[in-house]
């Protein structure tokens, strides 16, 4: 029986489009053969249809994840109904380079699947179709999103000169120590300290100056602490630490190192060389402190204490 010249023409009009269409489209026998292998499929992996055919997937690309891959087309073989994987569970299946010219900074072309049961007359699942989306516009705008919000909120909860936490993020940081501190009994140390005589860095050099050496100051604590610590600027050329799980002898180690380094640095700001030193006062966690407010008080006071007793030095309150 002899094809009429419409249905020709529709078949025609159907190839034409599998070979257009901007959506990859493979199909796969059980023994993931490749049976199509359309112009997307072609352009972005540099494959002809010709060359794949009736090849193995898997050997044509070592770098597909295999065991994934099979638990998929055995569920919808299984369960005769589609599978969907987007690019934030996976984000891609073939590693295609991005050609994308909005999003040409992208690694690699994000993709979300779809997997289609291809069924026989009887109802057997006899091949299947996946279904390639470029959907890398998509993904690299989410993502340059996400980013520019995870950067508005470290600005809102750091110091703009020093990236040290600023004072309303570190004090509810300290609230939530204290609270800790309170339900587990543990060891815990407040830190004040600021820069000694530092009115007349400003008076001498200029603001611009003052704020290079409380930026300097700001690295070499940074630099000395912890991942768990929580350092902030509380307020001009003050800063404040706090020490979690810390003994008073280890932050007292801790404390000293920093102060005997910032003693020794030189800041060179064009003809001038400062050299600059920090007065320290350190106040343990104990039973009879009724708040947050109070543990600062007394580390404030300790500080206070290696001020009026001559300055570049430690001093542990009630000590």
């Amino acid at each position: 029986m002899m094809a009429k010249p419409e249905d020709l023409q529709e078949f025609h009009w159907l190839m034409d489009m599998l070979e257009t269409v901007e959506v990859g489209l493979v199909v796969l026998d059980h023994d993931y053969g490749v049976h199509v292998w359309n112009g997307f499929m072609e352009n972005h992996s540099e494959i002809t249809a010709s060359r794949i055919k009736g090849r193995n997937l898997f050997e044509i690309f070592p770098d597909l994840p295999e065991p994934w891959l099979r638990r998929k087309l055995e569920s919808v073989r299984l369960l005769r109904t589609r599978a969907f994987t987007t690019w934030e569970q996976r984000p891609y299946l073939f590693h295609f380079r991005n050609t994308r010219p909005i999003t040409g900074t992208a690694p690699y072309m994000y993709q979300n699947l779809t997997i289609s049961p291809l069924c026989g007359s009887d109802g057997s699942v006899q091949m299947y179709c996946l279904m390639i989306y470029d959907v890398t516009d998509m993904a690299a705008g989410k993502l340059a999103l996400e980013r520019a919000n995870d950067q508005l909120s470290r600005l809102s909860e750091t110091d703009g000169l020093t990236g040290l936490l600023n004072r309303n993020t570190w004090e509810n940081l300290l609230e939530a120590e204290y609270g800790r501190c309170c339900r587990y009994g543990n060891e815990s140390v407040l830190v004040m300290f600021d820069i000694d005589r530092f009115k007349s860095v400003n008076d001498t050099y200029g603001h611009v100056t003052g704020d290079e050496v409380i930026r300097r100051t700001a690295q070499i604590l940074k630099a000395n602490l912890r991942h768990a610590d929580l350092a902030g600027r509380y307020g001009g050329e003050e800063y404040a630490i706090v020490l979690p799980e810390t003994p008073i002898d280890g932050a007292v180690v801790l404390c000293e190192r920093i102060r005997r380094t910032i003693e020794t640095t030189t800041v060179d700001v064009g003809s001038a060389r400062i050299q600059c030193t920090i007065s320290m006062g350190l106040a343990s966690m104990t039973e009879d402190i009724d708040s947050a407010r109070e543990w600062i008080e007394r580390a404030d006071t300790a500080l206070y204490a290696a001020k009026t007793g001559g300055r570049n030095q430690i001093r542990v309150a009630g000590q």
